[in-house]
Protein backbone atom coordinates (compact mmCIF):
# COMPACT_ATOMS: atom_id res chain seq x y z
CA UNK A 1 0.00 0.00 0.00
CA UNK A 2 0.98 3.51 -0.31
CA UNK A 3 1.35 4.68 3.52
CA UNK A 4 -1.38 7.74 3.02
CA UNK A 5 -2.44 7.66 6.64
CA UNK A 6 0.81 6.79 8.20
CA UNK A 7 0.46 7.87 11.70
CA UNK A 8 -3.08 8.73 11.59
CA UNK A 9 -5.53 7.36 14.62
CA UNK A 10 -8.64 7.12 13.78
CA UNK A 11 -11.93 5.77 15.34
CA UNK A 12 -14.47 4.01 13.05
CA UNK A 13 -18.43 4.10 14.46
CA UNK A 14 -20.33 1.61 12.96
CA UNK A 15 -17.37 -0.53 12.13
CA UNK A 16 -18.42 -4.21 11.92
CA UNK A 17 -19.73 -5.11 8.86
CA UNK A 18 -20.58 -3.57 5.28
CA UNK A 19 -18.79 -0.23 4.33
CA UNK A 20 -17.27 0.70 8.40
CA UNK A 21 -15.62 -2.88 7.89
CA UNK A 22 -14.18 -2.05 5.25
CA UNK A 23 -13.09 1.48 5.93
CA UNK A 24 -11.39 -0.50 9.07
CA UNK A 25 -9.47 -2.56 6.66
CA UNK A 26 -8.57 -0.29 4.35
CA UNK A 27 -7.22 2.44 7.19
CA UNK A 28 -5.00 -0.24 8.42
CA UNK A 29 -3.08 -1.07 5.12
CA UNK A 30 -2.42 2.49 4.57
CA UNK A 31 -0.75 2.87 8.26
CA UNK A 32 -3.39 4.11 10.20
CA UNK A 33 -4.00 3.56 14.05
CA UNK A 34 -7.56 2.42 14.24
CA UNK A 35 -9.83 1.54 17.09
CA UNK A 36 -13.45 0.56 16.49
CA UNK A 37 -17.31 1.31 18.01
CA UNK A 38 -20.03 -0.90 17.31
CA UNK A 39 -23.37 -1.96 18.82
CA UNK A 40 -23.70 -5.62 17.95
CA UNK A 41 -21.84 -7.83 20.71
CA UNK A 42 -21.48 -10.71 17.98
CA UNK A 43 -20.01 -8.32 15.71
CA UNK A 44 -17.50 -7.04 18.24
CA UNK A 45 -16.25 -10.36 19.59
CA UNK A 46 -15.41 -11.24 15.53
CA UNK A 47 -13.29 -7.72 15.62
CA UNK A 48 -11.46 -8.78 18.89
CA UNK A 49 -10.87 -12.17 17.06
CA UNK A 50 -9.53 -10.44 13.67
CA UNK A 51 -8.29 -8.11 14.86
CA UNK A 52 -5.96 -8.26 18.25
CA UNK A 53 -4.72 -4.58 19.99
CA UNK A 54 -7.12 -3.10 17.82
CA UNK A 55 -9.76 -1.59 20.53
CA UNK A 56 -13.12 -2.52 20.53
CA UNK A 57 -15.50 -0.38 22.36
CA UNK A 58 -19.41 -2.23 22.33
CA UNK A 59 -21.95 0.28 22.77
CA UNK A 60 -24.63 2.57 20.81
CA UNK A 61 -23.57 5.36 18.62
CA UNK A 62 -26.90 7.36 19.87
CA UNK A 63 -25.51 7.18 23.36
CA UNK A 64 -23.27 9.91 24.72
CA UNK A 65 -21.65 7.08 27.12
CA UNK A 66 -20.48 5.11 23.83
CA UNK A 67 -19.20 7.72 21.80
CA UNK A 68 -16.99 9.24 25.19
CA UNK A 69 -15.82 5.52 26.13
CA UNK A 70 -14.89 5.04 22.38
CA UNK A 71 -12.75 8.19 22.54
CA UNK A 72 -11.32 7.01 25.95
CA UNK A 73 -10.27 4.21 24.65
CA UNK A 74 -8.94 5.43 21.41
CA UNK A 75 -7.01 8.38 23.02
CA UNK A 76 -5.82 5.66 25.65
CA UNK A 77 -4.47 3.24 23.19
CA UNK A 78 -3.07 6.14 20.34
CA UNK A 79 -2.07 9.01 22.63
CA UNK A 80 -4.51 11.05 20.76
CA UNK A 81 -7.11 11.00 17.58
CA UNK A 82 -7.10 12.62 14.17
CA UNK A 83 -9.71 11.20 12.04
CA UNK A 84 -13.45 10.36 13.08
CA UNK A 85 -15.48 8.16 10.64
CA UNK A 86 -19.03 7.22 11.51
CA UNK A 87 -20.76 4.93 9.12
CA UNK A 88 -23.92 4.00 11.10
CA UNK A 89 -27.10 3.79 9.18
CA UNK A 90 -30.85 2.20 9.13
CA UNK A 91 -33.18 1.87 6.35
CA UNK A 92 -36.77 1.71 5.34
CA UNK A 93 -36.96 -0.44 2.33
CA UNK A 94 -38.68 2.29 0.36
CA UNK A 95 -41.56 3.45 2.57
CA UNK A 96 -43.29 6.20 1.45
CA UNK A 97 -45.50 8.14 3.54
CA UNK A 98 -48.90 6.62 2.51
CA UNK A 99 -46.97 3.43 2.97
CA UNK A 100 -46.11 4.19 6.76
CA UNK A 101 -49.47 3.63 9.39
CA UNK A 102 -50.30 7.21 11.50
CA UNK A 103 -49.34 5.96 14.77
CA UNK A 104 -46.44 4.39 13.79
CA UNK A 105 -44.65 7.31 11.67
CA UNK A 106 -43.34 9.27 14.89
CA UNK A 107 -42.00 6.31 16.20
CA UNK A 108 -40.03 5.43 12.61
CA UNK A 109 -39.02 8.83 12.50
CA UNK A 110 -37.26 8.98 15.61
CA UNK A 111 -35.79 5.96 15.26
CA UNK A 112 -34.84 6.65 12.08
CA UNK A 113 -33.44 10.36 12.71
CA UNK A 114 -32.24 9.09 16.33
CA UNK A 115 -29.95 6.59 14.19
CA UNK A 116 -28.77 8.43 11.10
CA UNK A 117 -28.52 11.61 12.46
CA UNK A 118 -28.47 11.82 16.13
CA UNK A 119 -25.17 9.02 16.06
CA UNK A 120 -23.18 11.55 13.97
CA UNK A 121 -23.75 14.48 15.81
CA UNK A 122 -22.72 12.34 18.83
CA UNK A 123 -19.52 10.74 17.82
CA UNK A 124 -18.63 14.58 16.18
CA UNK A 125 -19.42 15.91 19.82
CA UNK A 126 -17.62 13.29 21.75
CA UNK A 127 -14.63 13.77 19.37
CA UNK A 128 -13.97 17.71 18.78
CA UNK A 129 -11.46 18.38 22.02
CA UNK A 130 -9.61 15.23 20.77
CA UNK A 131 -9.35 16.14 17.36
CA UNK A 132 -9.07 20.02 18.30
CA UNK A 133 -5.55 19.11 20.03
CA UNK A 134 -3.55 17.62 16.91
CA UNK A 135 -3.13 18.63 13.80
CA UNK A 136 -4.51 18.15 10.57
CA UNK A 137 -7.45 16.46 11.53
CA UNK A 138 -10.67 15.45 9.97
CA UNK A 139 -14.35 14.27 10.24
CA UNK A 140 -15.51 11.55 7.38
CA UNK A 141 -19.16 11.22 7.79
CA UNK A 142 -21.62 8.78 5.39
CA UNK A 143 -23.98 10.45 3.16
CA UNK A 144 -25.47 8.36 0.68
CA UNK A 145 -26.98 8.97 -2.87
CA UNK A 146 -30.49 9.33 -1.07
CA UNK A 147 -28.78 13.03 0.24
CA UNK A 148 -29.00 14.08 -3.42
CA UNK A 149 -31.79 12.08 -4.77
CA UNK A 150 -34.62 10.83 -4.20
CA UNK A 151 -36.05 7.06 -5.30
CA UNK A 152 -33.26 5.04 -3.60
CA UNK A 153 -34.68 5.17 -0.38
CA UNK A 154 -38.20 5.79 1.52
CA UNK A 155 -39.37 8.95 3.01
CA UNK A 156 -37.73 8.57 6.67
CA UNK A 157 -34.18 7.19 4.76
CA UNK A 158 -34.23 10.29 2.29
CA UNK A 159 -35.06 12.52 4.45
CA UNK A 160 -32.77 11.77 7.29
CA UNK A 161 -29.46 11.48 4.63
CA UNK A 162 -30.10 14.83 3.52
CA UNK A 163 -29.87 16.09 7.14
CA UNK A 164 -26.50 13.97 7.22
CA UNK A 165 -25.87 15.89 4.12
CA UNK A 166 -26.63 19.54 6.19
CA UNK A 167 -24.30 18.33 8.75
CA UNK A 168 -21.33 17.93 6.80
CA UNK A 169 -21.55 21.91 5.57
CA UNK A 170 -22.41 22.90 9.10
CA UNK A 171 -20.02 21.46 10.83
CA UNK A 172 -17.31 22.19 8.14
CA UNK A 173 -18.08 25.80 8.68
CA UNK A 174 -18.23 25.62 12.33
CA UNK A 175 -14.55 23.42 13.27
CA UNK A 176 -12.87 24.83 10.26
CA UNK A 177 -10.09 25.83 11.04
CA UNK A 178 -8.89 23.11 13.13
CA UNK A 179 -10.66 20.24 11.17
CA UNK A 180 -11.77 19.21 7.97
CA UNK A 181 -15.33 17.63 7.56
CA UNK A 182 -16.65 15.50 4.74
CA UNK A 183 -18.94 13.02 3.33
CA UNK A 184 -18.97 9.99 1.51
CA UNK A 185 -21.79 9.33 -0.28
CA UNK A 186 -21.71 5.66 -1.71
CA UNK A 187 -24.73 4.15 -4.12
CA UNK A 188 -25.96 0.73 -3.67
CA UNK A 189 -23.85 -1.17 -1.77
CA UNK A 190 -23.26 -4.74 -1.84
CA UNK A 191 -22.35 -7.15 1.15
CA UNK A 192 -23.91 -4.69 3.46
CA UNK A 193 -25.69 -5.68 7.21
CA UNK A 194 -27.72 -3.09 6.52
CA UNK A 195 -31.48 -3.52 8.20
CA UNK A 196 -34.97 -2.23 8.20
CA UNK A 197 -36.47 -0.22 11.26
CA UNK A 198 -37.35 -1.62 14.15
CA UNK A 199 -40.33 0.28 14.54
CA UNK A 200 -41.40 -0.73 11.15
CA UNK A 201 -40.70 -4.59 12.14
CA UNK A 202 -38.18 -4.39 9.68
CA UNK A 203 -35.10 -4.90 12.13
CA UNK A 204 -34.28 -8.37 10.94
CA UNK A 205 -34.73 -7.90 6.88
CA UNK A 206 -30.98 -7.09 5.16
CA UNK A 207 -31.22 -5.04 2.33
CA UNK A 208 -28.53 -7.17 1.05
CA UNK A 209 -30.81 -10.45 1.11
CA UNK A 210 -32.85 -8.48 -1.82
CA UNK A 211 -33.08 -11.12 -4.89
CA UNK A 212 -30.75 -10.38 -7.77
CA UNK A 213 -29.43 -7.30 -6.14
CA UNK A 214 -25.95 -7.03 -7.72
CA UNK A 215 -27.47 -7.16 -11.29
CA UNK A 216 -30.08 -4.75 -10.31
CA UNK A 217 -27.06 -2.03 -8.52
CA UNK A 218 -25.05 -2.23 -11.92
CA UNK A 219 -27.73 -2.50 -14.48
CA UNK A 220 -29.23 1.63 -12.70
CA UNK A 221 -25.40 3.13 -13.15
CA UNK A 222 -23.85 4.23 -16.33
CA UNK A 223 -20.67 2.28 -15.51
CA UNK A 224 -22.63 -0.86 -14.89
CA UNK A 225 -21.14 -1.56 -11.93
CA UNK A 226 -22.21 -3.03 -8.11
CA UNK A 227 -20.30 -1.51 -5.59
CA UNK A 228 -18.75 -2.87 -2.34
CA UNK A 229 -17.78 -1.97 1.24
CA UNK A 230 -14.03 -1.99 -0.22
CA UNK A 231 -14.62 0.34 -3.03
CA UNK A 232 -16.35 2.96 -1.00
CA UNK A 233 -13.98 2.48 1.79
CA UNK A 234 -10.66 4.24 -0.73
CA UNK A 235 -13.24 7.80 -0.61
CA UNK A 236 -12.51 7.69 3.21
CA UNK A 237 -8.96 6.95 3.04
CA UNK A 238 -8.97 10.14 0.61
CA UNK A 239 -10.32 12.68 3.00
CA UNK A 240 -8.51 11.44 6.10
CA UNK A 241 -5.62 11.82 4.41
CA UNK A 242 -3.08 15.01 4.53
CA UNK A 243 -3.67 14.96 0.34
CA UNK A 244 -6.90 16.28 0.71
CA UNK A 245 -6.10 19.20 3.04
CA UNK A 246 -7.21 21.94 1.13
CA UNK A 247 -10.86 20.22 1.32
CA UNK A 248 -13.60 20.53 3.74
CA UNK A 249 -17.49 20.51 3.18
CA UNK A 250 -17.86 18.62 0.45
CA UNK A 251 -18.55 15.02 -0.63
CA UNK A 252 -17.28 12.23 -3.02
CA UNK A 253 -19.99 10.46 -4.51
CA UNK A 254 -18.63 6.74 -5.06
CA UNK A 255 -21.75 5.52 -6.90
CA UNK A 256 -21.20 4.11 -10.16
CA UNK A 257 -22.09 7.83 -12.19
CA UNK A 258 -25.56 7.36 -10.70
CA UNK A 259 -25.33 11.49 -10.42
CA UNK A 260 -25.18 11.82 -14.01
CA UNK A 261 -28.46 10.13 -14.56
CA UNK A 262 -30.16 6.67 -13.41
CA UNK A 263 -30.07 3.80 -16.32
CA UNK A 264 -33.70 2.86 -17.01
Amino acid sequence: MTGWLDGKRALIVGAGSGIGRAVVDAFRAEGAKVAVLERDRGKCDQLREQLPGVPVTEGDAVTRDANDRAIAAAVAAFGGLDTLVNCVGVFDFYKGVIDIDADDLPTAFEEMFRTNVLSHLRSVQAAVPALQAGAGSSIVLTESVSSYYPGRGGVLYVSSKFAVRGLVASLAHELAPRIRVNGVAPGGTLNTDLRGLSSLGLDTTRLDDTPDRARYLAVRTPLNVALTGEDHAWSFVFLASGRSRGITGETIHPDGGFGVGARS
